[in-house]
Formats: C-alpha cells, sequence, structure tokens
C-alpha cells in the first residue's frame, strides 16, 4: 500500500525528477508530480509524492519537513483526501451558477 505526501511551499524550478529523487533518498517512490498551472504552464509551488509504504513515507516526513530548498523552508505531511463538494461557482448539472446563496446579486428587492 503507498502513501501519498503533500509537498508545499516549493521553489518554482523544482520538477518532477528532482522532487523524486530526493524523496527517494528515503525509500521507494512510486511516484512525484510537481501541480503546474493549465494556464501559464508554470509550477504552483507544491506536490504530491506516493511512497511506497507508510514507514518510507514518514521517514521522509520527518527527514524533509522545515528543510531549506532554494531559500524556501519546505512543507511535507500526509496528504489529505481531497474534498467532494467543494465549490465556488461554475458549470453545474443545472447550468451555470455563480452563487447558491439567495441574499446575494440582483433583484434581492432590498435596499
Amino acid at each position: 500500500m503507498s502513501s501519498k505526501i503533500y509537498v508545499g511551499n516549493l521553489p518554482y524550478t523544482v520538477t518532477d525528477s528532482i522532487l523524486e529523487s530526493n524523496f527517494a533518498e528515503y525509500g521507494g517512490v512510486s511516484s512525484a508530480k510537481i501541480m503546474i498551472d493549465r494556464d501559464t504552464g508554470r509550477s504552483k509551488g507544491f506536490g504530491f509524492v506516493e511512497m511506497v509504504s507508510e514507514e518510507v513515507a514518514q521517514a521522509a516526513i520527518s527527514g524533509l519537513n522545515g528543510r531549506s530548498v532554494d531559500g524556501r523552508s519546505i512543507v511535507v505531511n500526509m496528504a489529505r483526501p481531497r474534498e467532494e463538494g467543494r465549490s465556488s461557482g461554475g458549470y453545474r448539472d443545472k447550468g451555470y451558477t455563480a452563487s447558491t446563496r439567495k441574499d446575494v446579486g440582483y433583484g434581492g428587492g432590498r435596499y
């Protein structure tokens, strides 16, 4: 079973291969991925690493959390599951909605 790790506050110059090699010092790495902004094609400054076991993941977290990389103190911890249902608007089954709040927008009738 693999363990997914969140890595934040990364310098924008870090690549997938650099991230993988840094974590490989602590054990087997299943995957390493820097998140890329789809509009600009640049790094978002964070990524995820999957380690082969929980023990290896904990060793990497202990060894790398707070370490300085190109002058930036990186954050390394276990990744939390993605929260479903969080939305700030956009296209849904019922069509485009800007907000689900009833007291926001035009035509509220209040002055």
